[in-house]
C-alpha cells in the first residue's frame, strides 16, 4: 500500500524509496546514490533529499493510518538537521502524535547506522480532510 503510494510521486522515484513493513512500523529507506550529495568536499547528503524522505515518510504513515482518496496535504512542515548524513543509506520513520478529524501531528526521525542517533527529525501538520 505505502509501496505504491511512493511510487506514484515522481520525487519519490527519484530518490528511489523504498518502503518496509515490520510488525506495524513502516520504515522508509533511501539507498544512496551519488547524485543525492550535496556536499562532495565531506561528502554529505543534500539537506533538501533528507528533508523530502522525511516528508515522504510522514506523508506514507498517515496515509496508512488514515487511507483516503486524496493524499494528505501537509499544512506546515518543520525539519532539524542534527548531524551530516554520510554517503550511505538512510532509514526513516514516523508517529502519529495526534490526530483529528481535519489534521493529524506527525513527527518523524531519519538515521543512517542506529535509530538512537537521527541525521535528521520532522514535525508536520497535514489535513486530513478532503
Amino acid at each position: 500500500m505505502s509501496e505504491a503510494m511512493l511510487d506514484r510521486l515522481p520525487y519519490a522515484r527519484f530518490l528511489g524509496l523504498r518502503t518496509v513493513m515490520q510488525d506495524d512500523a513502516l520504515t522508509v529507506i533511501m539507498p544512496f546514490a551519488d547524485r543525492l550529495i550535496g556536499n562532495p568536499m565531506l561528502p554529505a547528503l543534500h539537506g533538501g533529499s533528507t528533508a523530502a524522505l522525511l516528508e515522504m515518510t510522514a506523508i506514507a504513515q498517515v496515509a496508512l493510518s488514515y487511507p483516503r482518496l486524496r493524499l494528505p496535504r501537509p499544512i506546515n512542515v518543520t525539519v532539524a538537521y542534527l548531524r551530516s548524513g554520510r554517503p550511505v543509506d538512510v532509514h526513516a520513520r514516523a508517529t502519529i502524535s495526534r490526530a483529528g478529524r481535519r489534521v493529524a501531528h506527525v513527527m518523524a526521525e531519519a538515521w543512517q547506522d542506529e535509530p538512537g542517533q537521527p541525521i535528521a527529525s520532522l514535525t508536520a501538520h497535514f489535513l486530513l480532510a478532503d
